[in-house]
């Protein structure tokens, strides 16, 4: 059996709110959606990989495919993709309010207020992070053998 794509990105939907995302998937489709979303769901699992206990093996999507892992995921694990999702999501967040300081003067940056928005989105960025990284220690914890461990095995 396998997860599809969509799957991981329909909890990370839940998560976050993004006009541009509607935008995509009224005018263009699941599909395409999908497709944007897949950038996010790759780096997800690369991150996620060295501490999840199914294989992370993703088959990019095609022309007309939905991309999909080769192995059917667990709840929890599906959590914890779509929570990594969210925080490469907040990051091109934070990168587009950077790129549009560029183009403003510093004066006008601030007196849009756009420099306190683009603050309080790295603010969250940060916790968002230090949130994810306890979720990646505590996930480690709950699946590590300690058996094994207590018998002086460490590699299993």
């Amino acid at each position: 059996m396998t997860t599809p794509s969509s799957t991981v990105n329909d909890m990370f939907l839940t998560r976050v709110k993004d006009y541009r995302l509607d935008t995509i998937y009224n005018t263009s489709g699941s599909l395409i959606l999908n497709e944007y979303l897949e950038a996010w769901l790759i780096d997800a699992s690369v991150e996620f990989s060295d501490f999840c206990d199914q294989d992370l093996a993703y088959i990019v999507s095609g022309s007309s495919t939905e991309g999909y892992f080769t192995t059917t995921l667990t709840t929890k694990n599906i959590v914890m993709l779509s929570k990594l999702m969210v925080k490469y999501w907040m990051a091109k967040t934070v990168s587009d309010l950077l790129q549009m300081q560029n183009f403003v003067t510093d004066r006008d940056f601030k007196s849009f207020s756009s420099a306190q928005n683009l603050h309080a989105k790295q603010e969250h960025y940060n916790n968002i992070k230090e949130e994810l990284s306890q979720d990646l220690i505590n996930y480690s914890y709950k699946t590590n053998d300690w058996n094994n461990w207590n018998n002086q095995i460490f590699n299993s």
